[in-house]
């Protein structure tokens, strides 16, 4: 089923996301991970850019196979940074012939060697002016904080809306610590008339390594709250771990009960951390409690 034709129905999604392996031998743990997750009901897992060198390739495999079985649907992220016209229509041929209906559509970070006016595709948006030619329903990235390769607020939600304006079906957000860091984005953009549904992103601080890299990458800021946990456990791990997705509950409760369209866990292949997230927000696993169970095997 389309993500979009989820959204349309009035419920609040829930997804997961996973990442391929580095290396082929360890796709079978990706696989049991998957369907782990697949038990707690969601409505798609999402697979990440394929590791290892193998790109896209590895990612529609993967978010191919999970489909068949787990019997759950998914969505493959896909960039085109450094792709030619051709290989990204042969892949989005794969896609559709692998039974996929969805597609993340992503830019990705480019090498100095990708750089310049010779790329094919040099932003999302002109992946996404491609993709919509087909049938494949499409997502795209929000950034609630900003992006960080771009100073300007207001010129960041022009980036957006012209994603949204070239046939973006739903967006999920980049990963904050903030909640009213989203709800101000989200009050922006429907200022600007983007009206595209909006999944929140949410990943427990685990780790003070995590964390650091999460700031390098996408600049997400870190409220008080979370500042205080890292100094506090910087010497228990354990106790880190668990305040960590204790924090995230409380995100995910704020966020459900301002009407969130769609709760998205960055699990970091461990199935373990969605399963403690959910159990302590019992009134959203009861809602979804009577929708048909998402695996198959």
């Amino acid at each position: 089923m389309k993500i979009g034709t989820m959204v349309q129905e009035g419920r609040t999604l829930l997804s997961f996301e996973i990442f391929p392996p580095v290396r082929d031998a360890d796709i079978a743990s990706v696989y049991a991970t998957a369907r782990e997750l697949s038990r707690l009901r969601p409505d798609f897992i999402s697979v990440t850019y394929g590791a290892g060198g193998g790109g896209n390739r590895n990612t529609v495999s993967t978010a191919a196979a999970v489909k068949k079985l787990c019997q759950v649907e998914t969505l493959p992220h896909f960039t085109c940074v450094g792709a030619s016209r051709e290989a990204v229509r042969t892949t989005l041929e794969q896609m559709e012939e692998a039974g996929l209906e969805n597609i993340l559509a992503l830019r990705g970070d480019p090498s100095p060697a990708d750089r310049g006016p010779a790329r094919a595709y040099p932003y999302a948006v002109d992946l996404i002016r491609e993709v919509k030619s087909g049938a494949l329903c499409i997502g795209a990235a929000a950034h609630p904080e900003g992006h960080i390769g771009c100073h300007d607020p207001a010129r960041d939600l022009d980036h957006l809306k012209e994603k949204v304006a070239a046939g973006v079906d739903f967006l999920i957000s980049q990963v904050f610590f903030d909640n009213t860091a989203f709800y101000r984005f989200r009050r922006r953009a429907y200022a600007r008339d983007i009206r595209c549904p909006l999944l929140a992103g949410i990943m427990p601080v685990l780790n003070k390594k995590q964390v650091n890299r999460l700031i390098y990458l996408c600049g997400a800021s870190l409220p008080a709250a979370v500042i205080r946990l890292l100094v506090k456990y910087s010497h228990d791990p354990h106790s880190l771990r668990r305040a960590g997705i204790e924090y995230s509950v409380g995100q995910v409760a704020d966020l459900l009960a301002n009407g969130v369209q769609g709760i998205h866990l960055y699990t970091m292949n461990q199935a373990e951390i969605a399963e403690e997230i959910l159990a302590q927000l019992p009134d959203f696993r009861l809602d979804r409690a009577g929708e048909s169970c998402c695996y198959g095997v």
